[in-house]
């Protein structure tokens, strides 16, 4: 049996990740979840380096969190029809949205976001009630009726790694291990019928 093949059904689903380009929050290190920053001039190129590794691969489906600098990744890399996935948007910080992490960590030194949560913004239990909402549709029924084989799905630094937690039926605290660079591409798939991580971070 290969890898990514069901037991005499037909391939088991791809989730390929990609994290968007930088902006001058990512760059400078501040929380930044639903504030609808653009890319930079570097974020954009970094976009458009995600052809390279994209363009070989079929997608059946593809996502974009509603942001803007999420949006433009997509377009930069090949795919101006995105659809925009609404669950997709990075995780809400509250109150520490725009503040630089290294402020906080200056105030209280054992702070951990993955731990100590983010004053007035989401619980990290509601960001992974989106990224399972999103990886069920992934690896569900399709609407359509076709077979999905391999989807895209272009989001932020956050999200995507505690959907990759999720992928791989981990708690969500689990995706503090998996670092992910901006506009960096990643493959979520199986080994045999066990969810696995295929490529991260190309």
């Amino acid at each position: 049996m290969n890898a990514d093949v069901g037991a005499g059904g037909p391939p088991l689903p791809k989730l390929w990740l990609l994290r968007h380009g930088e902006t001058e929050w990512s760059k400078s290190g501040q929380y930044t979840g639903l504030t609808d920053l653009p890319l930079t001039r570097t974020g954009e190129e970094q976009a458009a380096s995600a052809i390279d590794v994209l363009a070989a691969v079929r997608f059946d489906l593809v996502l974009t969190s509603p942001l803007q600098r999420a949006r433009r990744t997509a377009e930069l890399a090949g795919f101006p029809d995105a659809e925009v996935e609404p669950q997709a948007c990075e995780w809400d910080y509250g109150d520490y949205e725009g503040v630089n992490s290294s402020e906080v960590r200056a105030k209280n030194p054992a702070y951990l976001i993955w731990k100590d949560g983010v004053p007035n913004g989401e619980s990290l239990d509601q960001v992974a009630a989106r990224a399972d909402a999103i990886i069920a549709r992934v690896q569900g029924p399709q609407a359509s009726g076709a077979t999905l084989v391999n989807a895209l799905l272009v989001a932020h630094g956050h999200f995507l790694r505690i959907l990759t937690a999720r992928w791989l039926q981990l708690d969500a605290v689990e995706g503090r291990h998996f670092l992910l660079g901006t506009a960096k591409v990643c493959t979520l798939g199986w080994d045999k019928r066990t969810p696995a991580i295929e490529q991260w971070g190309l």
